[in-house]
């Protein structure tokens, strides 16, 4: 029998979760979580929650479009995460669904 080297082995210890952003996903099994599969979920968790490392993970994880699509979208951002997102990726605030409930619910 041939021996593969441990390198060519599949790893299975390897989360596709990084260790360091668990926290922000603690009502999911993290150790089969799929965050390409919940793109829309993943974002917004990273967004509302995370801190600068877990927000570089997410920029090299999704696209700035994926980022841009759930910022404009996503219902369950806080108005403040909202904004301040908006803010960052340079998106009018009327394009903002969170943003826009927020203006027709003053009026």
């Amino acid at each position: 029998m041939r021996r593969v080297a441990a390198e060519a082995r599949p790893c299975y210890t390897n989360l596709v979760i990084p260790q360091y952003l668990r926290a922000y996903f603690w009502d999911i099994d993290d150790g089969s979580f799929d965050p390409h599969a919940h793109p829309e979920y993943t974002i917004e968790r990273i967004l509302e929650l995370g801190d600068s490392k877990a927000v570089g993970w997410l920029q090299e994880q999704f696209s700035e479009e994926q980022i841009k699509e759930v910022i404009r979208t996503n219902g369950r951002l806080t108005p403040k995460s909202a904004n301040y997102w908006a803010l960052i990726y340079q998106i009018p605030a009327h394009d903002v669904a969170v943003l826009r409930l927020l203006t027709h619910a003053k009026r």
